[in-house]
């Protein structure tokens, strides 16, 4: 049994414990639900993958993307081939919307083409309305009729022509078809925003605009169209459900770009640093760089050495200080045969900045340098594994192995890989070498235990973490992770004592640099079992104030702040989970949740608010209705005076009083309307 005196042990990354076997839900799906449904959260780290409970950041799969390619304006035979079946999609739309048009109108006979009515502006002057509407049905038949038949510009002009005689928004969106058709982007821009004006819900004018502004690059804006279409349609459209999907990856991966060339190249929070580092197993100061040992500070090994015992501090302060001596050793030179572990400290705190391109170099020099140290493959192999290179990362698992077969190290973090890649039992079988060849890494017993869940065995597992806690009754972490699995079963009262547990230990033996994640999971636990959002955000908070920049508490707070509708809070959480980021990949997965919900609060203010005397009301079923529940939720500071209701609210069964009475009862809420912006106010 281990004791309290014992070293440290190392902490790895948690990992998911999620048994779900049906496929995810979008990640559009789940915001758009404003509900996390109980998913895990997954934070990747060099390969490994991370986990809170009940999930504080949902990872967005390329699988859910949609059948669009993410690449657009290809050329030569694919470009024709795509054109070919746009517009044969195109062709479709517009005969579906004529047959359904037409069905809410008389039946009109297709007429030759001498007998269709001759239509100016000054004609149509003259006409009654009865004729006006007469001549519009003729010449919107005639103009589908020429669409079905590839006669586009005949189309367009028939399509004029009717509108000259009625401001149809049918007239304007089947025009649109045939601008898209032709592929003049703009004009089907122009027609499409004419027909949503005329008629704001009109679905399939959105979805056609939606695609032209895909085709100009404008990706934000066809992400607003696709999304409110999504919204007015209530979610049935799978096919603009996956449209959502594959423009917020696009947004997301345009903005990152621009917020990569922008970054600061930093270290993450200690939390995360601390998780990579104890990963792997502790070893003591080298021969020649003992504590004992008589060496100037300022040389090439003292800088390697004082970098080597910062890092134990386990603080951010001690990060960066053994950052910048690990820098400085290489360049004061001197190392001898403690150069290859220089070359692997400077490349692995360049990989924790988010520096992948000199991380690598550095590594590789250590591995050229000493090519029997295996820690080194196992990182680069991480690296490689991060950047999708599964083939390249398996062979640095097997050069690791050539050189020193006994390493535990090398069947932890190959295990590892195993398990991002849903390979459990060859996983497992990894987790258990590392276990036979050195019993006292708690991490290889925590993640066996894990794995076995993921299995299914759910009696194994809980088995394991039992012999666990037996044998290493004094390590936090083990109660952290066990607390997770009992999370997953619902079983509350057990899960929080385990945090509660883990919280304690952690408190008593780093009270500077404690482990937040389990006051995170406490977080998860409180709100999955009572929905107690006060308690959650004050653990999540207070996570924050320990280590202001963990990424997993940011995350999670946002997913919390969303639970409750408060979106405009949420979304300046999700920009903060970018900001934390360390890769391109991990900024485009945290920007598409943020612009995901940016996208959906600015259609809830475009669709959902409209101006009356400078205050609020909510369209329902085309009535505004002022709505006592919407406001307050969504402007918690315009607190109502009285309620006296005329009538009901077909929403929440509220009131909805007059604009006078809205006046009296929301004083602020015009200033509140101010502050969202020009959007709220449309």
């Amino acid at each position: 049994m281990m004791s309290a005196s014992a070293a440290p042990i190392p902490t790895p990354r948690p990992m998911p414990v999620d048994t779900s076997a049906a496929a995810s839900p979008s990640l559009w799906e789940k915001l758009s639900n404003w509900a996390s449904e109980h998913k895990v959260a997954i934070y990747t780290i060099a390969g490994i993958t991370v986990v809170t409970v009940a999930g504080a950041i949902y990872y967005v799969s390329d699988s859910s993307t949609g059948e669009k390619g993410a690449e657009s304006g290809p050329s030569g035979k694919t470009k024709k081939k795509r054109d070919r079946r746009k517009a044969k999609r195109e062709e479709e739309a517009a005969k579906q919307e004529s047959t359904h048009s037409d069905a809410k109108q008389p039946s009109v006979a297709a007429e030759p083409e001498d007998e269709l009515p001759d239509v100016t502006e000054e004609i149509v002057a003259n006409l009654s309305e009865q004729e006006k509407n007469a001549h519009a049905a003729k010449l919107k038949i005639a103009g589908n009729k020429a669409y079905g038949a590839k006669e586009f510009q005949r189309a367009i002009d028939l399509y004029g022509k009717a509108l000259l005689c009625k401001q149809d928004p049918v007239f304007y969106s089947n025009r649109a078809a045939c601008w898209s058709s032709l592929q003049e982007w703009e004009k089907a821009v122009e027609d499409t925003t004419a027909a949503i004006n005329l008629n704001k819900e009109y679905v399939k004018a959105l979805n056609r605009r939606a695609n032209a502004y895909e085709e100009l690059g404008k990706y934000s804006e066809a992400l607003l169209d696709c999304t409110t279409s999504c919204i007015i349609d209530g979610f049935r459209n799978e096919q603009a459900g996956q449209s959502v999907e594959r423009l917020l990856k696009k947004v997301a991966e345009a903005k990152a770009k621009t917020v990569m060339q922008n970054k600061e190249k930093k270290l993450p929070s200690p939390t995360f640093v601390t998780n990579y580092l104890q990963s792997f197993r502790p070893k003591p100061l080298p021969a020649g760089l003992e504590e004992s040992a008589e060496l100037d500070e300022e040389s090439g090994k003292g800088q390697l050495r004082k970098g080597l015992i910062a890092m134990g501090k386990k603080t951010a302060d001690g990060y960066s200080e053994a950052s910048e001596a690990f820098h400085k050793a290489l360049e004061l030179g001197g190392l001898d045969e403690h150069e290859a572990l220089a070359y692997n400290m400077r490349g692995t705190f360049n990989y924790l900045k988010g520096d992948n391109k000199d991380a690598l170099s550095d590594i590789t020099k250590s591995i050229e340098l000493q090519p029997l140290y295996t820690q080194s493959y196992i990182k680069r192999a991480s690296m490689l594994l991060e950047q999708g290179d599964r083939e390249s990362a398996a062979k640095d698992f097997e050069q690791a192995e050539a050189q020193n077969k006994n390493d535990p190290d090398i069947y932890y973090h190959r295990a590892q890989l195993h398990f991002i890649l849903q390979e459990y039992s060859d996983a497992a079988r990894d987790y258990q070498r590392s276990i036979d060849l050195d019993k006292d890494f708690i991490f290889s017993h925590i993640q066996l235990g894990v794995t076995q869940y993921k299995l299914g065995s759910v009696a194994s597992s809980m088995a394991t973490f039992r012999r666990c806690i037996k044998n290493f009754d004094r390590v936090p972490d083990v109660y952290n992770y066990y607390g997770e699995l009992l999370l997953d079963q619902q079983n509350y009262v057990d899960a929080i004592e385990k945090f509660d547990t883990a919280v304690e230990m952690d408190r008593a033996d780093r009270p500077t640099s404690m482990n937040v994640l389990p006051l995170i999971n406490k977080a998860l636990a409180l709100y999955q079992w009572k929905q107690d959002f006060s308690e959650a955000e004050k653990l999540c908070q207070k996570a924050l104030i320990l280590d202001p920049e963990c990424d997993i508490a940011v995350a999670t707070m946002a997913q919390l702040l969303l639970q409750q509708g408060k979106v405009t809070e949420a979304l300046k959480y999700f920009e903060r989970a970018a900001e934390l980021s360390r890769t391109e990949g991990e900024i485009v997965n945290a920007l598409s949740y943020a612009e995901a919900t940016r996208t959906q609060l600015e259609v809830r203010r475009s669709l959902f608010f409209v101006p009356w005397n400078g205050y609020c009301q909510r369209v329902i079923s085309s009535k505004a209705v002022s709505c006592k529940l919407f406001i307050q939720e969504h402007f918690p500071g315009c607190k109502p005076l009285s309620m006296n209701p005329p009538r009901s609210c077909s929403r929440c069964a509220n009131s909805s009083p007059s604009p006078l009475q809205v006046q009296e009862r929301y004083p602020n809420l015009s200033q509140r309307l101010q502050e969202m912006g020009p959007t709220a106010m449309r």
